[in-house]
């Protein structure tokens, strides 16, 4: 009888200890795991390779390998907030603001937004129990300046909208996919992993535009959830 390799021994104790752990749990290094079976570097990071293969770890460059037992997902016809959806999954949410302030919009935001002369413009990292999850770039309208002075690390952009007066009702929304080029260092992948992405409108109950968003998501940590009728010609 072939003799077992070294890697699956490791592969078959993970899998006992995934199956107890937390999705997004962290779970040893290669170099942990080489001193903890005697093994080298390279037979340890085949364990891990075959477990992200068979879909059952995520390794982050420069933070380690990751528990991934299912993403979080959405109903796409749902106008819910990240920070709402996190909670509702149980996770915790928080945003990295990589940029706030006031400037001339874009042609796409101008069209989307009525026309403005400036945005609010905000770009975060939007992260579920410190894990990244998407870059989302957003545009709101002048009158929601007080964003900017919002902590919009840990709360809800949406509740502060509220505060001063407007609620988002609904909106519009168009997916897509690109490559993460230069989302791919704040999202912790390469340069060509694909991304999910969603430019979306929301409007309030009057229909006036309150603002244009896009994120860019990460399609193993984040899906959304269709229901759709079959047109007959």
């Amino acid at each position: 009888m072939a003799k077992q390799p070294l890697y699956e021994r490791i592969v078959r104790e993970l899998l006992i200890r995934i199956d107890e752990l937390d999705d997004g749990t962290r779970v040893p290094s290669e170099p942990q795991l080489a001193a903890e079976f005697g093994v080298s570097r390279m037979t340890a990071r085949a364990a891990l390779s075959t477990l992200e293969r068979d879909g059952l770890l995520e390794r982050v460059p420069g933070r380690g390998s990751f528990v991934r037992k299912s993403p979080t997902t959405r109903r796409a016809a749902q106008l819910l907030s990240f920070h709402d959806q996190a909670i509702a999954a149980g996770k915790t949410p928080r945003s990295q603001v990589l940029a706030a302030d006031r400037r001339a919009p874009t042609a796409v935001e101008a069209r989307a937004l009525g026309g403005p002369a400036e945005v609010i413009a905000i770009t975060r990292i939007r992260l579920m129990d410190e894990m990244p999850i998407a870059v989302e770039e957003a545009a709101f309208i002048p009158e929601l300046a007080e964003l900017l002075n919002a902590d919009l690390t840990h709360d809800s952009a949406h509740d502060t909208i509220r505060r001063l007066g407007f609620t988002p009702a609904n909106g519009r929304a168009v997916f897509g996919a690109r490559e993460a080029g230069e989302h791919a260092r704040h999202l912790g992948v390469t340069p060509h992993a694909a991304l999910l992405t969603e430019s979306r409108t929301i409007f309030d109950a009057d229909g006036r535009p309150l603002e244009h968003t896009t994120s860019s998501y990460i399609p193993s940590r984040y899906t959304l959830d269709v229901d759709f009728t079959i047109h007959t010609p």
